[in-house]
């Protein structure tokens, strides 16, 4: 297992992947561990002269401007996250708020925030022993950062909190005392500085992203799949075409939809059988390849985000300067969140029209209808388009953008808010669906083409059939599709690499 070495810069959703999936091993850059001391003097400097500087010695939001006391300052952390861990609902994933804490130590080791090494190495530790924390998934406004996740991330570090043990919480003073490491007693500014952030939402969002951008390799396969079964036209793909238009992710889709299709025997070329394909035939790489934009610019805004100070105050120009403002603020990674929402969402709105040629007998060139192996006494697949019709709909409301929304909090003084937690959220949600509706495009496809007679399929296609047959056989009579559909789900994860052992 290698370690991953943290500096607070060079954190990538590669990277990140490796650790939350992989769960390779964090590390704490030395120079960044000594940028990090640097800050903390700051603050140590602040307390001593009893200057008053928002989050050192003031209460927070609309509290401001109440002054607390020097013997106060370790108790105002403490009350600090306890008061605002009041998250609600579910808890989310565990990789999600493992991904959490390696965001937010990455984060304090900007060296802006003013904590003490103890903080980094428990952050760390966290990690690296796998504790991850029982953080509930609502509550979040998206701006004075996810206070009420972060709250239940940071009461893990004091032994407050709950983390997960053999899929069960438990407290986290239990499993610390377990490791033989002692919790912490936040000093001042601690507390803030581990709940004033966006790790929440780009936690999410990175994990998002990378279940999005496999999704979006996978649609192309599954795509290539069906054109072989409709007898499809690959002229529509040659590269003269989308060279004309000039967006190179639409050009790259269809160099790889060529290569899927490569050597097969079942798709056609112009004339032969008709002269053009429909749009959810012919238009794939048009709009398989604008929602790859839309992945490309989600991805550069997280990576931004991920090696970002988000905390407030933050320390400057050698400790001799703190400065208040708004970097908590979570509206890039809302405006991003919301617009994966649609571009994921319309993969599986293309998907499930593919679905319909497949299993509609006036569309689906000679096939059965809806698959079905003795029609009419055999229903076959035609509830299976109902159930992806039922995913593609829910999809359009999810898909609402949450960050066009915002309500004031803290007596108005936090007064404009991103929503870019619910943003990320409902991107999630989303995306589970959109694989819910490939997987049931998957299915068709795969039967179809065994109809066809798998054999003339193309070599790297038939590599494809070939696994979706170890999970789930062709139709050969009426079942429980929905447990054929579950299973391809969980291949189709398990392919994508993001699924993990802890």
């Amino acid at each position: 297992m290698q370690v991953i070495t943290l500096n607070g810069s060079n954190l990538t959703v590669r990277r990140l992947k490796d650790i939350v999936y992989k769960q390779e091993a964090i590390g704490i850059c030395p120079d960044a561990a000594a940028r990090a001391a640097e800050s903390r003097a700051a603050v140590e400097k602040v307390v001593r002269e009893e200057r008053t500087v928002y989050g050192i010695n003031t209460g927070f939001g609309k509290f401001s401007d109440v002054t607390i006391d020097p013997e106060d300052t370790r108790a105002l952390q403490l009350h600090l996250i306890r008061s605002h861990a009041c998250g609600l609902g579910e808890p989310l994933p565990a990789a999600v708020t493992r991904a959490m804490a390696v965001l937010r130590l990455n984060a304090l080791l900007k060296g802006h925030s003013g904590v003490r090494r103890v903080v980094l190495d428990r952050l760390a530790d966290m990690v690296n022993l796998k504790m991850d924390a029982v953080i509930p998934s609502q509550g979040s406004l998206g701006a004075s950062g996810d206070l009420a996740p972060l709250s239940h991330l940071a009461l893990v570090l004091v032994g407050e909190g709950l983390v997960w043990k053999d899929g069960k919480p438990v407290p986290s003073s239990q499993v610390w005392e377990e490791h033989g490491i002692q919790p912490i007693v936040l000093e001042a500014k601690e507390g803030l500085a581990l709940i004033n952030g966006t790790q929440a939402m780009t936690a999410i969002g990175a994990l998002n992203y990378m279940e999005a951008e496999a999704l979006a390799l996978q649609a192309e396969w599954i795509a290539g799949m069906t054109v072989e079964a409709l007898r499809g036209i690959t002229d529509a793909f040659h590269p003269a075409i989308h060279e004309a238009r000039g967006y190179p992710e639409q050009a790259e889709v269809a160099v790889r939809m060529l290569g899927w299709l490569n050597g097969s025997r079942l798709a056609t070329r112009q004339g032969e059988l008709r002269v053009q394909d429909a749009y959810s035939i012919r238009c794939i790489p048009q709009v398989h390849g604008a929602s790859w934009q839309v992945l490309g610019y989600v991805k550069e805004k997280l990576e931004i985000e991920m090696n970002a100070a988000t905390d407030n105050p933050l320390i400057f120009e050698g400790r001799d300067t703190i400065v208040s403002g708004g970097n908590f603020h979570g509206q890039p990674i809302a405006f991003a969140m919301d617009f994966l929402k649609i571009g994921m969402a319309e993969l599986a709105n293309i998907s499930e029209r593919r679905i319909e040629r497949l299993v509609n007998p006036q569309l689906n060139e000679g096939l059965s209808p809806f698959l079905s192996p003795q029609p009419g006494l055999q229903s076959g697949a035609m509830i299976l388009q109902y159930a992806a019709a039922s995913l593609v709909s829910e999809n359009k409301t999810l898909a609402h953008p949450a960050s066009v929304d915002s309500i004031p909090s803290s007596a108005n003084q936090e007064d404009h808010v991103s929503m870019g937690t619910t943003a990320a959220r409902h991107a999630r949600e989303i995306i589970t669906n959109v694989r819910r509706v490939l997987a049931v495009e998957a299915f068709c496809a795969h039967h179809a083409c065994a109809v066809r007679g798998e054999e003339e399929m193309s070599p790297a296609l038939r590599e494809k059939w070939a696994g979706l047959a170890k999970v789930t056989p062709p139709m050969n009579e009426d079942r429980v599709f929905s447990e054929d559909i579950a299973k391809i789900e969980e291949w189709l994860k398990q392919e994508a690499g993001i699924t993990s052992a802890g």
